[in-house]
């Protein structure tokens, strides 16, 4: 077997899993689930009546490329989300549609890195803490992880001016997550213009996993993305940028595993070639509803209303209690514990059959810090009612420490 699968640690709820097991929680309390970021609201009518009406397509095979009118509207929602100019991102050269963002973070990695046979690896660069996808596609294509801290000192962003010019020249990979998973920060258009200028730099490529831009607080004020600096900047080829977006946050469709990577053509192109050998694409059906999920804004803003409408009422419940803010995106509360992350969590979970994520599941040490020890994230993925129940529990068990 490939060496390096000795270098994946535990998945974070394989983590959670175990430290729960050692407590018994109350009877009398039905369970409430903050851990994982499995959206709960209804998936859209529509979308279900397309995969109904499209059964039969079942019996075709797929292609890799996918359908092209799934192509155009990811390639005409992103001009329109983006700002992109007219006719920049084409469909037949800068979008791939994919079985979710988590298989293509995956397999983008895997064809991304050049191995090196001497001298150090190649690096991967990502936030920490962070979505561990991104540790173990970087063991397994041969490179290794460099984690960028991000505290509350710098805003939950990695400092990117305090990064080594050393590291920066062995960087083959930049992750970035924004809104971010677990700590809800949304990186600046600044920010994101400086990154291209980095990448051209020191020749490496930016992927930006962006599947909770779409759940955000202000109407008037979207998280921007990474294609949206390009075209600020005039890099209408996109040079160097690629971007991860999902229908599972933004219309509540977790389980149909749709999403697209979309950017430049020259690292698309060569990664469609990779996935013709591994084999992911996306059911006819799953395309076809895909299209409609893409072309419709009405049920988006919906969805963001409820996420809105829960964060108000948390905060509000848990403000006086835990140090916290409401986040302009993602819908992850990360909020600061009074005890240890882990210890905060089992003990919640006994006291109150409520399971939130320890932080430091979701970190690594650096230079003697783990940025996610003392925080817990919450995701408040289940109905207004529940989430109110909910933060009445986290307050009652914090007002008992």
């Amino acid at each position: 077997m490939n060496k390096d699968l000795s270098l994946l640690q535990p998945y974070p709820f394989e983590k959670l899993a175990k430290l729960k097991a050692a407590v018994t929680p109350p009877a009398d309390l039905e369970h409430i689930a903050w851990s994982i970021g499995e959206p709960k609201h209804p998936a859209p009518d529509f979308v279900k009546q397309v995969l109904v009406d499209n059964l039969d397509r079942i019996s075709n095979y797929p292609t890799t490329k996918g359908m092209p009118e799934l192509s155009e509207a990811i390639a005409n929602w992103c001009t329109k989300r983006f700002h992109l100019n007219e006719g920049t991102l084409t469909p037949e050269q800068h979008v791939i549609p994919v079985t979710g963002t988590r298989e293509a973070i995956f397999a983008f990695t895997q064809a991304a890195i050049n191995r090196v046979e001497d001298g150090p690896k190649p690096l991967v660069l990502s936030p920490n803490p962070f979505y561990q996808i991104y540790e173990g596609a970087t063991y397994l294509s041969g490179a290794e992880p460099y984690y960028l801290n991000c505290t509350a000192e710098n805003g939950f962003i990695p400092d990117y001016d305090a990064v080594p010019e050393e590291v920066w020249q062995r960087c083959q990979l930049l992750y970035l997550c924004s809104p971010s998973n677990p700590t809800a920060a949304v990186t600046e258009l600044d920010t994101l213009i400086k990154l291209i200028e980095l990448a051209d730099k020191y020749d490496f490529i930016i992927a930006s996993d962006e599947c909770y831009s779409e759940v955000y607080i202000d109407a008037n004020n979207p998280p921007p993305g990474l294609l949206e600096a390009c075209a600020k900047i005039g890099r209408d080829d996109f040079d160097k940028c690629v971007v991860m977006h999902s229908l599972s946050k933004r219309s509540n469709l977790p389980g149909m595993r749709s999403g697209f990577v979309a950017g430049d053509a020259k690292l698309l192109m060569p990664f469609l070639q990779y996935r013709t050998y591994h084999g992911c694409s996306m059911p006819i059906t799953h395309q076809l509803a895909s299209i409609a999920a893409w072309n419709d804004e009405t049920h988006a803003d919906d969805n963001r209303r409820q996420y809105r409408e829960k964060f108000e009422a948390v905060v509000e419940i848990l403000g006086p209690v835990m140090e916290l803010s409401k986040p302009n995106a993602s819908f992850y509360l990360w909020a600061k514990t009074p005890i240890a992350d882990d210890e905060f969590a089992q003990k919640l979970f006994e006291q109150q059959n409520m399971t939130v994520l320890p932080g430091s599941y979701v970190s690594r040490e650096v230079d003697g810090v783990v940025p996610g020890a003392n925080y817990v994230r919450m995701a408040l993925v289940a109905t207004l009612d529940e989430c109110i129940e909910g933060a009445h529990r986290v307050r009652k068990f914090i007002e008992s420490l």
